[in-house]
């Protein structure tokens, strides 16, 4: 399977029970959607954000895709595999001055056939506007164009794909990490309305999250974003945070990455601490996958 895929709906899932003397103290249960597991490169809930995207590249007479991301991106690795997959030609608009040795994430895309292009981070602050994306087209010709992350309604209806692999099981709440929210938008959409759905921002400013959600057009009373566990911003991390991560390890034998699940874990584990969950909770974590990104820490960091 590591030279193709199958749709999403077509994925075995994983859920699997995580035990630690806590749960028992506060009589909750929790399990982890292992997302990480479906696939060695698209994993977690990258396959899902960018199903729709793909279909229409498929479809249409361009075969063609750009899309954004950093230097790390776990959006931009996924989407070269992908296209590489379905044999469409991508291209990765990348945040930065190229540098003098590509992370191990870019030369990945490379191996995988996408043309890269680096602009300034100035540059990039401008990628949704409109004269960006016609000069986008005027270069590249027809083309779909996928933002950063995957962040739109259709990104967001690929996810609310995503509750279909556990809607049969009784979970009372579903948590998931938030960054363009894309992911934790189709959720709510997609989880029926007596669920309640907690999103832990990776981000320091909870507007952003919120307004995304707003533009997505999510309404429902049954969901929060938590931006008490972020670790001082996207993709920053603390000591406290790693031996977190290398301790949940430890005991579950199951590998977290410290951008996105790390941060919504150790939020689960604070809030069933504080009585946040009620008596008899049943809680989902969904692990949106982004292992690779790991690599970008210095050797032994991890003990995975």
């Amino acid at each position: 399977m590591v030279n193709s895929f199958p749709a999403p709906d077509n994925f075995i899932i994983d859920t699997e029970p995580l035990h630690n003397a806590l749960f028992l103290k506060k009589n909750v249960r929790v399990s982890m959607l292992r997302l990480d597991k479906m696939h060695p490169v698209i994993s977690g809930n990258k396959i899902f954000k960018l199903h729709y995207f793909l279909d229409e590249a498929i479809n249409s007479t361009h075969k063609q895709i750009i899309t954004f991301g950093g230097t790390y991106s776990n959006h931009l690795a996924a989407t070269a595999f992908a296209c590489s997959v379905k044999g469409l030609k991508c291209i990765g608009i990348v945040r930065g001055e190229k540098p003098p040795e590509l992370s191990h994430t870019l030369s990945g895309c490379i191996q995988n056939g996408m043309q890269l292009e680096f602009i300034s981070r100035l540059a990039y602050k401008k990628i949704n506007n409109e004269e960006f994306q016609n000069a986008l087209k005027e270069k590249y010709g027809d083309h779909t164009l996928i933002p950063e992350g995957g962040y739109s309604l259709k990104g967001a209806l690929g996810a609310k794909l995503i509750p279909a692999h556990f809607s049969s099981k009784n979970f009372t709440h579903i948590c998931c990490p938030v960054g363009t929210a894309t992911t934790f938008a189709g959720l709510v959409m997609g989880c029926e309305d007596e669920k309640v759905l907690t999103g832990f921002s990776v981000l320091k400013n909870l507007n952003v999250p919120e307004a995304r959600l707003r533009e997505l057009t999510v309404h429902s009373k049954n969901y929060s974003v938590n931006a008490d566990y972020h670790f001082g911003g996207y993709a920053k991390k603390t000591g406290e945070l790693i031996d977190f991560i290398n301790n949940f390890y430890k005991c579950n034998k199951i590998p977290l990455d410290f951008v996105y699940t790390g941060k919504m874990m150790f939020g689960v584990y604070d809030l069933i601490n504080k009585n946040f969950f009620p008596f008899g909770a049943n809680i989902l974590c969904v692990h949106t996958g982004g292992l690779q990104g790991n690599a970008s820490l210095p050797g032994g960091t991890l003990n995975f």
